[in-house]
């Protein structure tokens, strides 16, 4: 296998005690209509329109100005992801994204998929602090965020009543970038389209969570990813807080560790 270098916050996989409980905020930053999100059109497959950000945002070297959020768990930069199977990484197809939980959503079948940029001070002093209290050598001042949300949202084929909600954080102080993934409640892994189960979700080609950066070298896999256990994500973390994962993902940044990817899922 050959070896892959990405950057993260901690070692991959790790999981480290739980925060103390005054320290916990709620895992899901605020979303939806009330927050001014824009919800993406109820469709199979389907995506928003290519949404111009504010500010540029650095992904493994390169910065983008756009993105696209696409209803089957994946923010994707400079093209649209409609494909519904949640192939391996690295891709071959040279589209960088970011996958909270890659799978077969359908949103015909219940749930909203909603998005947000925002220059909120609040918000921003929230993700800061979030990002001290989980590395507390790292300064950063985030001056935009980008918020997708997919909420309790259904799967192809499903004629059951279960759902996924789960979340994308991308922030930016102009240079350094950080990905969060927040997972709140996950309970199907497959679509139909996938070989899933309709009853339970289960089974097939599961969800695959992680980035990769369309260079067919860089790119990170969450554990269980492509298996049965993708079901536990909202019990596993890199921070120490059950459901959430956070990763630097600009370049190299001196004091934040360059962590070897041989122990990834290919």
């Amino acid at each position: 296998m050959q070896t892959f270098y990405i950057f993260l916050l901690f070692a991959a996989g790790s999981t480290l005690p739980s925060l103390a409980a005054s320290q916990k905020t709620s895992l899901l930053y605020p979303y939806g209509e009330n927050q001014g999100d824009t919800e993406n059109p109820v469709a199979d497959d389907g995506n928003s329109p290519e949404i111009f950000i504010e500010h540029s945002f650095s992904f493994y070297g390169k910065k983008y100005n756009s993105l696209f959020v696409n209803n089957n768990g994946v923010v994707s930069f400079g093209k649209y992801v409609s494909e519904y199977t949640p192939n391996a990484f690295p891709l071959d197809n040279g589209v960088p994204f970011v996958a909270p939980f890659w799978a077969d959503v359908d949103n015909r079948v219940s749930g909203t998929i909603s998005w947000r940029q925002t220059e909120d001070s609040v918000l921003l002093s929230r993700f800061a602090a979030d990002l001290s209290r989980y590395h507390p050598d790292v300064s950063f001042t985030p001056i935009w965020m980008f918020i997708a949300t997919w909420d309790k949202v259904g799967y192809y084929g499903s004629v059951s009543d279960k759902v996924n909600t789960f979340q994308a954080i991308l922030a930016t102080d102009g240079e350094i970038s950080f990905i969060m993934l927040n997972f709140f409640d996950i309970q199907w892994t497959t679509g139909f389209g996938n070989d899933g189960d309709i009853y339970t979700g289960l089974g097939g080609t599961p969800a695959q969570a992680g980035f990769d950066s369309g260079d067919e070298e860089n790119y990170y896999n969450i554990p269980g990813s492509r298996t049965a256990e993708i079901l536990n994500i909202k019990e596993t973390s890199n921070v120490g807080e059950s459901g959430r994962w956070l990763f630097q993902v600009d370049k190299a940044i001196i004091g934040v560790p360059t962590v070897k990817s041989d122990c990834l899922n290919k």
